[in-house]
């Protein structure tokens, strides 16, 4: 028989999800970088973060890949000279990237400016058909198909040797320099490099399907502990990471227990499906962060730069 009355019970016999030792600790006057991590929430958003950063933390203690895969606008939002930092103290150990970042790697080393008004430039024509970056990039790319690279290595290792002012800042050449593996997976027609007089389709795929080989070698590696962060790539990345993968399975690699992260402003269906659901279903963990690269990826690397993700301050 129904009730007349709704019945209740005691609040502590409850469980909950929210508890005030969770709560994030309201800023000081004299805050340190290592107070305001330790004063964040541990809730949703803010654990996955401390997650991340402990997972990174704990591929490089041993000695496992931490592949960085991203579109070209996180170059485009100043975080080149994080990365390089970030590699040269081994907290990132591989890239890959699409054909856009290589343009505008390059355009930065070469005239310290990059990325134009695509709207102002579209009506004429002129929009991508600047000289000198189909000239430069066709022709490391030239040089470096003799010397047996990629595409990455072979545009890095011509930035690496050239005299432009601006090379410091080169993801690329920093990663040729390392011999650290920077991987680009061209979709031929998606770049305004495909729209120069100089455009070679079989020189380019032949150098983005070597860099297919040698990503797929890294992501052999993942299993027991590894890193996959996808940032900023909706499409061309979470597709290869996917076929790699499962190439890496299928040649007998026991690629499971390593930890995905994607890391974007907007959530999108492939890096949902083939970053953090599909390649972990066999082991392992995910973490989706939501936010601007410019903002968040500046707060992992000072909080692995602090050995934050050991878990106590430095």
């Amino acid at each position: 028989m129904a009730r007349r009355r709704a019945t209740t019970y005691p609040i502590a016999t409850r469980s909950f999800k929210v508890r005030v030792e969770d709560f994030g600790a309201p800023p000081a006057e004299t805050d340190s970088f290592t107070r305001f991590w330790n004063g964040l929430p541990h809730i949703l958003a803010a654990d996955s973060l401390r997650n991340v950063v402990t997972a990174i933390q704990s591929a490089r203690d041993k000695g496992k890949p931490v592949v960085f895969a991203f579109g070209a606008h996180v170059l485009k939002t100043g975080l080149a000279p994080l990365l390089v930092d970030l590699l040269r103290r081994d907290y990132l150990t591989a890239f890959a990237t699409n054909g856009a970042s290589g343009i505008h790697d390059f355009e930065v080393a070469f005239h310290g400016k990059t990325s134009e008004d695509v709207g102002a430039v579209l009506e004429d024509g002129s929009f991508g058909m600047s000289r000198e970056t189909g000239v430069n990039v066709f022709r490391a790319l030239r040089e470096g198909r003799e010397r047996d690279e990629g595409y990455g290595r072979a545009l890095g290792s011509f930035i690496a040797g050239s005299r432009y002012p601006y090379k410091e800042l080169s993801l690329f050449a920093a990663a040729a320099a390392a011999r650290v593996p920077l991987t680009v997976h061209v979709a031929v027609g998606t770049d305004t490099l495909a729209q120069h007089p100089g455009m070679d389709g079989a020189l380019v795929g032949e150098m983005s399907y070597r860099d297919f080989q040698t990503i797929q070698g890294v992501i052999a590696q993942l299993g027991d502990g590894g890193v996959w962060i996808n940032a900023g790539s909706s499409v061309i990345l979470p597709e290869v990471f996917l076929k790699a993968l499962s190439l890496s399975r299928n040649l007998g690699h026991d690629v499971k227990r390593f930890t995905t992260v994607d890391l974007d402003m907007i959530r999108h269906y492939r890096p949902a499906e083939n970053v953090l659901k599909r390649p972990t279903l066999a082991g392992g963990r995910s973490y989706a962060l939501t936010g601007h690269h410019e903002i968040l990826l500046p707060l992992l690397a000072q909080a692995l730069v602090l050995g934050l993700g050991k878990g106590g301050a430095a």
